[in-house]
């Protein structure tokens, strides 16, 4: 090859020493840069060519991966002057310190314990000298989670948690979710009443069950969990598909719900909507969950709340992404054929309705259809909220469910 097709060395050089520059920061990349003599100038050059610019300056992964990367492997090979140096600079570049906590968890178990137990020492220290060490946390949560599985087939997964007293809370999730959506909910009122979260068949940890299933067969899996557990009857908070299992709950098993709050639900779609729905089906059979993925972030939070909260984006995203492709077709079928509105007026135990005004698929309409059809019946639009209000407004959420639960 001739030499005029290469790139002079020069450009590599400072091509490398910006993304060195970018990485480290300019008082350290100056400091070892001024420090080069007649023994180390070719080594320096070396590596801010090669490494700086040819490995980090490659467009396979941005920044804050490989600075994780680089974190996990100093950790992994005992390099801890390496690690310190790199720790330092990703927290000073922005990288988020839970991705930090994260990446040192994941290397206690591939490099060890005692190679974790000094880096989270090093980090620690970096935290401290940098003004960014979060304040004390007990070693165990105020409210200790306890998994299991029901008995009854097919199993459900469930988390217990809270008071031993006070009126039982069963909380219910959203299509292609999991019981990890009431998480911060949860924490908030265990310490006055007994929750439970569960994660429908086919979602989550909970099994598939044979073939089809209906949105009875969700109400029914409800109510021997409710039974299973002994403590009904219970409050029964449902989000969207949940709601739909509140309202057939509080129709077709009474004596199982003491309260109902439906939130961001219908008691039936219109006729267009099934063709959206069919089409969502056809979209998972022929790409699988990753082929609606996109149109499920965008329904589930609106453009506002993405683009201020991008971990709970990659959050959302990570959750979907896990769900069973076929279960999810199952569970879409079910929820398209819900058909509870002539039942509603069945439903005699005091009811809550919660609609976002910005939600394209359960709209305030449908809200106020399913509230018109419960006796005394109360409904609260949240005018900031779209499909999962729960994760958009927390704050009026929590507020709206503690003044419900009074007795």
């Amino acid at each position: 090859m001739s030499t005029d097709a290469m790139p002079p060395r020069e450009d590599d050089f400072e091509r490398g020493l910006r993304n060195r520059r970018s990485v480290l920061g300019e008082e350290w990349v100056r400091a070892s840069t001024a420090g080069a003599n007649g023994f180390n100038a070719d080594f320096q050059a070396f590596i801010t060519r090669y490494a700086w610019h040819e490995v980090w300056g490659r467009p396979g992964l941005d920044h804050t991966t490989r600075r994780l990367l680089v974190l996990g492997m100093t950790m992994g090979l005992a390099r801890w002057e390496e690690f310190e140096l790199h720790c330092r600079a990703a927290l000073r570049g922005g990288v988020p310190l839970e991705k930090i906590q994260e990446t040192l968890l994941q290397g206690a178990i591939y490099c060890g314990v005692p190679a974790a137990n000094t880096a989270f020492k090093i980090t620690t220290g970096i935290l401290k000298e940098l003004g960014l060490l979060p304040g004390p946390a007990p070693l165990t949560p105020p409210s200790r989670v306890q998994f299991h599985h029901t008995f009854s087939q097919p199993a459900l997964r469930v988390a217990l948690q809270g008071a031993e007293q006070g009126q039982p809370v069963v909380f219910s999730h959203a299509l292609g979710l999991d019981l990890h959506m009431w998480d911060e909910l949860a924490q908030s009122l265990a310490p006055d009443h007994p929750v439970l979260r569960y994660d429908h068949r086919g979602h989550g940890g909970s099994g598939h069950g044979p073939g089809a299933f209906t949105l009875d067969d969700l109400v029914d899996d409800a109510a021997r969990l409710i039974r299973e557990w002994g403590r009904g009857p219970v409050a029964f908070v449902g989000l969207s598909m949940g709601g739909m299992v509140g309202q057939g709950l509080a129709i077709r098993h009474p004596d199982c719900v003491s309260r109902l709050l439906l939130a961001n639900t219908t008691a039936a779609y219109p006729v267009a909507a099934q063709e959206a729905w069919a089409a969502r089906v056809q979209a998972v059979r022929d790409g699988g969950i990753a082929a609606v993925i996109d149109m499920v972030v965008q329904r589930y939070l609106h453009e506002g709340f993405r683009a201020a909260h991008p971990e709970q984006v990659e959050r959302l995203r990570a959750t979907l992404g896990r769900q069973d492709a076929q279960a999810y077709v199952r569970a879409c079928q079910a929820v398209a054929a819900v058909n509870y509105q002539d039942d509603l007026h069945r439903i005699a135990c005091p009811t809550h309705v919660v609609a976002g005004a910005l939600d394209a698929g359960a709209t305030p309409a449908m809200a106020q259809a399913i509230a018109g059809r419960i006796p005394g019946a109360q409904l609260t639009v949240l005018p900031q909220a779209s499909h999962l209000s729960v994760a958009e407004c927390p704050g009026e959420f929590l507020a709206l469910v503690r003044h419900w639960l009074q007795p």
